[in-house]
């Protein structure tokens, strides 16, 4: 098994809802450890910017007021199998049909509001990490 880094935001609603200490110890339970961390509000652009492959669908315009709505937190989160060990922590898409335990099962209200995000691959992680903390060093 490799050691690899992943990318993570806590969303608005899960900030909102003071549960970031909660995810974390989650996230650290699960063998994650989290080596980059900020909060921030994102702007439209930089939410744009950051969701830029969903531009063409539907739901763009909703997923980027929600995401600008208030602060957010970012992570580089490394481990074995980061990325496939963070989406299983994380939970399906729609919280209603995540597994018992996981963040958008435990804090997620529905698919919009579903309380965090995850890279789904390799290149997306290096993408995503790099966006947010740029020159970081990613493995």
């Amino acid at each position: 098994m490799a050691v690899e880094r992943t990318f993570s935001i806590l969303k608005p609603d899960t900030v909102e809802k003071h549960k970031i200490g909660e995810v974390v110890a989650l996230l650290e339970a699960s063998g994650l450890r989290v080596v980059a961390m900020k909060m921030m509000h994102m702007s439209r652009k930089v939410a744009e910017g950051f969701y830029h492959v969903h531009a063409e669908r539907k739901f763009f315009g909703e997923l980027v007021e929600f995401m600008t709505r208030g602060p957010v937190v970012a992570m580089v989160l490394e481990g074995e199998n980061a990325i496939a060990r963070y989406r299983e922590v994380m939970g399906a898409t729609d919280p209603a049909k995540a597994a018992d335990g996981t963040v958008r099962k435990k804090f997620g209200a529905n698919v919009g509001e579903n309380a965090i995000h995850g890279s789904d691959a390799p290149e997306t992680a290096r993408f995503e990490i790099g966006y947010f903390f740029p020159g970081y060093e990613v493995g």
